[in-house]
């Protein structure tokens, strides 16, 4: 192979085979679950990075199924996400993603910078009840319950709420374990369709563990269920901040 064909085709690992196709991916179906609640505001203040900013005490945690992504297949995510603002501009900071596929996971690290790792996140109505899990190994790590479709959510605010911008903290390490990519990452959801928004009675329940440590921003008070179901493009990202930089 000649280091022009190299050059050609080195965008993604495995050389020979990349994990994922290349961009743009649309989720058809996307269904999320999303619980509101208020926790430590010290706690939180010591995992946002500057020059992001937390906007008040509230984080969402989110339980999203994903049965039709192009190039990234059928799989399930579960994290958390924070309300900042970034210069005056509302939006969420991305802080904790598990899900349980390898394309989704190479391809939102390498390209966004998403903080996935390999967990068991699932989604499912339990007859009333719409129940979100999350295992890590053989350890539950959360586990969140809404009221299935108890009233419609206003369609509006949450349209408004999808176009927010979203940053990520993309890491990459050199060859000798320094960061070789340190940034701030925005990226947008476009092209959404909302097909169906509902809110309901929600609870959520986050058990300690050293490898996901989602309790160490601690519920103290639920104040929301969201219930959603869409179809998006998750656009590319663009960087605004190098940490790196001099």
């Amino acid at each position: 192979m000649k280091a022009d064909d190299v050059r050609r085709n080195a965008w993604a690992m495995p050389l020979s085979s990349p994990s994922y196709p290349r961009g743009p991916y649309r989720f058809v179906n996307r269904e999320f679950l999303v619980i509101s609640y208020r926790t430590d505001a010290q706690a939180l203040a010591a995992v946002v990075p500057e020059p992001l900013q937390p906007a008040g005490d509230t984080v969402r945690f989110e339980f999203i199924r994903m049965p039709d992504s192009t190039g990234f297949g059928d799989y399930t995510e579960s994290g958390q996400v924070i309300p900042v603002t970034y210069k005056g501009h509302a939006g969420v900071y991305v802080h904790s993603m598990f899900l349980d596929d390898d394309a989704p996971i190479a391809g939102g690290r390498e390209i966004w910078g998403f903080p996935k790792k390999l967990g068991t996140p699932k989604l499912q109505v339990n007859k009333d009840t719409l129940l979100g899990t999350l295992d890590y190994g053989r350890t539950r790590v959360a586990t969140g319950t809404m009221g299935y479709k108890h009233r419609s959510a206003n369609a509006d605010a949450v349209m408004r709420s999808l176009a927010q911008p979203n940053w990520l903290l993309k890491i990459m390490p050199d060859v000798d374990c320094s960061p070789r990519l340190c940034e701030l990452v925005e990226y947008h959801l476009e092209a959404v369709t909302l097909k169906g928004a509902w809110e309901g009675p929600a609870a959520l329940e986050l058990f300690e563990h050293a490898l996901a440590p989602v309790a160490a921003l601690p519920v103290r008070q639920v104040t929301g269920g969201l219930h959603l179901n869409t179809d998006l493009t998750l656009g590319l990202g663009r960087v605004v901040h190098d940490y790196l930089a001099r």
